[in-house]
């Protein structure tokens, strides 16, 4: 079996409970999530090896999130803990076309200093250099110091020359960011030692005031990506690979709730089908299924019985 390493943060979440609204009070509902961490938990549910990588408190909150890892199969051996440290929160509002904002409360969350330390960097490589994968976002990217994003930069390198697959969601948040510029040099930086990116061509407009499909091609057309992978919402997914663009449908979804988590649960379709060996075309199908699924409830992770029963279905 394929093992992936995804790497970043996994923070409190608060979203509006399922009954608040009839309820005529504002009642939150408490979970786990972060970009890279909504991935690795559909990845394990579609029975990919994944573990992850980052760093957490010695809080109770911060245990639960090593629990909950544990209780979807995501191994937890490459999660440092800091004492006297907490995780980040952020809030989830949702407008009534199931679109969604968030509210961050982040800045002293202990993952913010992945790669900081040269020692701990340095076990990191070893055990990530076990994998057959690694998988990033630009929220993993946006969370780092400057310094520390050098550090990936050559350990991704070193990754990519051993075979190792090197797979980057750019998932761009410009508040975030001090600039986009600095977004910008970041995630080229990145992409420059990527194999598979799956950017979503909204966030390319955000960033590069482009969200053309041929812009994308242009901007990253000497890169040495193996796969480019546009995604679009509710219109066709676009594969580039080799110069050639291929269109994957995607089936209309009806009783749309909540968006969060959607790209995330696409990305963790798409790499789990790849590392099975599936052509990127049928991954794509693989990764909207997926994605298809989540966007009827509320939250970047759903339960795991109800998401596995409408995927089994």
């Amino acid at each position: 079996m394929a093992r992936i390493a995804a790497i970043g943060e996994v923070m409190v979440e608060l979203s509006p409970y399922p009954t608040a609204q009839e309820e005529k009070r504002e009642v939150m509902a408490l979970s786990y999530a972060g970009d890279t961490f909504n991935t690795s938990v559909y990845m394990a549910r579609l029975g990919t090896q994944v573990d992850y990588v980052t760093i957490l408190g010695d809080d109770p909150y911060s245990d639960q999130i090593l629990a909950r890892a544990q209780a979807e199969n995501i191994g937890t051996g490459m999660i440092e803990r800091l004492p006297g440290r907490a995780p980040g929160l952020y809030i989830i509002r949702n407008t009534p076309d199931g679109e969604r904002e968030f509210f961050y409360w982040r800045k002293e969350a202990p993952a913010r200093e992945l790669f900081n330390d040269d020692a701990a960097a340095a076990k990191l490589a070893k055990q990530l250099a076990g994998c057959d994968a690694v998988y990033l976002s630009g929220i993993t990217l946006a969370i780092m110091s400057e310094t520390a994003r050098i550090t990936l930069g050559y350990l991704l390198a070193e990754l990519r020359s051993e075979g190792i697959t090197v797979a980057f969601d750019s998932n761009y948040r410009p508040r975030l960011w001090p600039s986009k510029e600095a977004a910008q040099k970041a995630m080229l930086s990145v992409l420059q030692h990527t194999d598979i990116a799956l950017l979503t061509l909204d966030d390319e407009g955000l960033l590069w005031g482009d969200d053309s499909i041929d812009g994308a091609k242009r901007r990253y057309a000497d890169l040495s990506l193996q796969e480019l992978v546009l995604k679009r919402g509710a219109e066709e997914s676009i594969i580039i690979r080799n110069g050639q663009e291929e269109r994957v449908p995607v089936p209309k979804v009806n009783n749309v709730i909540d968006t969060t988590g959607a790209g995330d649960t696409f990305n963790a379709g798409y790499m789990a089908a790849r590392l099975k060996g599936a052509e990127p075309a049928d991954a794509a199908k693989e990764g909207t299924r997926c994605a298809g699924i989540v966007i009827r409830h509320r939250g970047g992770v759903i339960d795991k019985m109800t998401f596995e029963g409408e995927y089994n279905a």
